[in-house]
This record gives structure tokens, C-alpha cells and sequence, in this order.
């Protein structure tokens, strides 16, 4: 149990795991709206997709971190330069793999219509990264609620 509470007490995490939380209900809730998508226990996992999770939640963890201990703090520079490379992969190189998927799948349906290949062929994950907004709403979405839970703590 004192493991738990200390789990919970720990504002930081608290932070971080919240804006990841709430980015990826957003997107269900986006999903929902404007694709008429159906509601599935995968898309609170998914990856990809506005806001940007990975964006908010990193970016929770260093503001928090920053409210709690300072700019001038160690753990400050660890936090922001981790923040920095978990969105510069999110916004970058995930981002451009997921076009080399996009044009992959063109390629495979090509392909398949030509009788090339098997029909059934897989089509590969093409939403892998973010766009810079979505990096933008996701990383302002932490900071505001890391912000706000910086008065419950």
C-alpha cells in the first residue's frame, strides 16, 4: 500500500501519466467525431494521431519537474533534454517512416492489382508519427496540465 501512495504522491509521474491519459482520449474522442469510427480498446493505445501523447507527456514531465525543482536543476536538463529527443523522433523519424509505409502500401496495392503479388498481402501501419501541430497541441496540453496539477501538489 505505502508503495502505491508513493506512486501517487510522486507529482512528476502523476503529471506525465495524466497528459498521456488525456491526449489519448482526445484522440478517441477526435476519432469518434469527425472519422464516425467505432470505439475500440485499441485506439487508447495507438500511436500517432493529434494530440501527440508523447509530445504531452514528456513535456508534463519537465514542466513539473521545472515547478517542483527549478530551471537550474539536474533533473530539469535530464528532463528537457529527454523531452527533446522522445518529439524530435515522434515529429521526425517516426514521421517519416510512417511515409515510407504510406508509399509502401501504395506500392503493395500496385502490385497486387498488376497479379504480382498475393492479394491478401499485408498492408503496413502507416500512422507512426506527428505532424508538427500535433506535436504543438500535444506539448501544450502537458505544460497546462502539469500546471494545474502543480496546485493539487
Amino acid at each position: 500500500m505505502e508503495l502505491i501512495v508513493s506512486l501517487f504522491s510522486n507529482y512528476p509521474l502523476v503529471a506525465a501519466l495524466s497528459s498521456w491519459a488525456a491526449a489519448q482520449i482526445i484522440k478517441i474522442i477526435i476519432v469518434l467525431i469527425y472519422y464516425k469510427d467505432d470505439l475500440s480498446a485499441k485506439l487508447f493505445y495507438a500511436s500517432g494521431g493529434m494530440p501527440s501523447s508523447h509530445a504531452a507527456s514528456v513535456c508534463a514531465l519537465s514542466m513539473s519537474i521545472a515547478l517542483k525543482y527549478g530551471l537550474g536543476d539536474p533533473l530539469f536538463a535530464i528532463a528537457a533534454m529527454f523531452s527533446f529527443i522522445v518529439i524530435y523522433d515522434a515529429a521526425g523519424v517516426r514521421r517519416s517512416a510512417g511515409e515510407q509505409a504510406k508509399k509502401l502500401n501504395e506500392l503493395i496495392t500496385h502490385l497486387s492489382d498488376e497479379n504480382q503479388i498475393p492479394e491478401d498481402q499485408k498492408m503496413v501501419r502507416e500512422v507512426l508519427g506527428h505532424t508538427p501541430l500535433q506535436v504543438v497541441v500535444g506539448s501544450l496540453l502537458g505544460i497546462l496540465i502539469s500546471v494545474l496539477l502543480n496546485f493539487i501538489y
